[in-house]
């Protein structure tokens, strides 16, 4: 009996781990176990609306003509994330095309996929895409409806209005914590029984890992090449000794929660327009490099650096943390992610014991109804 309680707990732990980390990976613009498609650019394969279960690049492998992949795209509808086939590999890369259309990506103006692009495959059965109908058009609704706070706030409040929230769950979940040890504690040697704080800093680390990779996995750095020649060309990258180069690229936002961008040169004669950019739901901005070239000819490589961190701290306290440096705000921000997540657990559950098997004398709207006093 006790072998089926553990193992019927552990397996209830797992779908509610696995359900937790889709819903975070759609909020936060990365496709972790699941994602989909809002175009018809994959049909038959994919419909609009429809869903995928996405495994990582970790454990695809290497990527493989036939492969549906998701990469960040440069042009593809202004860039962004995009769920497409590669059809074929060059020495530069990968080229890759929606299977209802006429041409590929790169036929297009998209540069070359590399590996270093694709962020999740599509999970395949004898050739053929695992598709999931209407998931895409129910996360769709949701993310709306999540979003809809944040474009009333103003994405640059957003951060300064979630420490207040925070604060004031803390002191929710201080007295909703002290209020339920005493009625879990008479049942702590029950097998059926879980410590909250076990569910809780579980579901911490889940949250807290989802976090940081919708931060890292979009930030990248950009290495951008300048050749300098006594006979340059219309290419904004190949100037005159002395002359200046300039570059553009577009940076996306696929998540709910607003993001600060930051993007810092890593090379002394590199300017950056605008160094820091916030970017709400869906939002893009274009980023302006500009390099001046040296007076030897030749050519010369110079480094972008670009940092992304989810404002759920003022952008101004972000702004000063990621001077000093990037790793410091990153683990601000993970541990304001953990914390949130805690109090949240701790004022809807307390601080004593779940029960892993509900009894079956309790019908569920009176368990709902007990679950709800607390916070009247």
């Amino acid at each position: 009996m006790k072998l089926r309680r553990l193992v019927s707990g552990t397996v209830t732990v797992l779908l509610v781990v696995m359900i937790l980390v889709m819903v975070i990976g759609q909020l936060l613009g990365q496709p972790l176990l699941f994602g989909f498609v809002t175009t018809g650019s994959m049909e038959p394969a994919l419909s609009p609306g429809d869903g995928f279960i996405a495994a990582p690049p970790m454990l695809a492998g290497e990527p493989t003509p036939g492969d549906v992949v998701v990469y960040e795209a440069e042009t593809i509808q202004g860039g962004g994330l995009t769920t497409h086939r590669i059809v074929g590999e060059t020495d530069q890369g990968y080229v890759t095309k929606g299977d209802a259309n006429p041409f590929t990506d790169q036929d297009g103006g998209e540069p070359y996929v590399t590996e270093n692009d694709i962020v999740a495959y599509a999970l395949q059965i004898n050739g053929e895409v695992v598709a999931i109908p209407y998931f895409g058009t129910a996360v769709s609704g949701i993310r709306s409806t999540i979003a809809a706070p944040f474009d009333l706030l103003g994405a640059d409040q957003t951060g300064t209005v979630m420490v207040f929230g925070g604060m004031i769950l803390m002191l929710l979940a201080g007295a909703m914590g002290g209020a339920t040890n005493r009625s879990t504690s008479r049942s702590r040697s029950r097998d059926e029984l879980i410590a909250v704080w076990v569910v809780v800093l579980l579901a911490a680390v889940v949250v807290t890992t989802a976090a940081t990779l919708a931060m890292v996995l979009p930030a990248s750095g950009h290495n951008i090449e300048v050749v300098v020649t006594d006979s340059p060309t219309a290419d904004s990258q190949v100037v005159a000794p002395g002359g200046t180069a300039n570059v553009t690229y577009d940076i996306h936002n696929s998540g709910v929660l607003p993001t600060l961008v930051i993007t810092d040169p890593l090379d002394e004669p590199v300017s950056v327009e605008p160094e820091r950019t916030v970017l709400g739901m869906n939002g893009q901005r274009t980023i302006h490099v500009q390099m001046d070239a040296p007076r030897e000819r030749g050519e010369y490589t110079y480094g972008v650096r670009e940092s992304r961190y989810l404002i759920i701290l003022p952008v101004s306290v972000l702004g000063a943390l990621h001077s000093l440096h990037p790793l410091v705000a990153l683990l601000a921000v993970d541990l304001v992610v953990a914390l949130f997540v805690v109090t949240v657990g701790i004022a809807i559950f307390g601080t004593g014991y779940l029960r892993l098997r509900s009894s079956p004398n309790v019908p569920l709207k009176v368990r709902i109804r007990r679950k709800l006093r607390r916070f009247r």
